[in-house]
């Protein structure tokens, strides 16, 4: 089973920048998918970022303030957030899918723990 470790995040002004990192751990045969789902409070979880075979694709919510990359080795996924707003606000959430099912149908996908994004006016 896939195990991810996520950090960054935290608190930022309006109009500032903050850096999410997800790490996969332990021996992983292949990752199909993986990227950033995010829930604010009352809100239902939102994709935000994702690197399905390794393409890049951001949620036209954050499209020119976030950039999603993945490392050669397809191992961590990093979002760079830029120009904040406070209704970026939430619980981001990284995912990876290991297999084509997971790809598919979110059946097996992996998620990380969870980490707190706070956007102040």
């Amino acid at each position: 089973q896939v195990h991810l470790v996520e950090s960054g995040g935290g608190v930022a002004q309006s109009g500032g920048s903050l850096r999410l990192s997800c790490a996969t751990s332990g021996p992983v045969p292949v990752i199909y998918d993986m990227g950033w789902y995010r829930q604010a409070p009352g809100g239902q979880r939102e994709l935000v970022a994702s690197t399905t075979h390794g393409f890049p694709v951001v949620a036209d919510s954050v499209k020119g303030r976030f950039t999603i990359t993945r490392d050669t080795g397809d191992t961590t996924v990093t979002l760079q957030m830029d120009s904040l707003k406070s209704e970026d606000t939430a619980v981001y959430y990284c995912y990876a899918d290991p297999t084509i099912s997971a790809l598919l149908s979110g059946d097996g996908r992996a998620w990380g723990q969870g980490t707190q994004v706070t956007v102040a006016a």
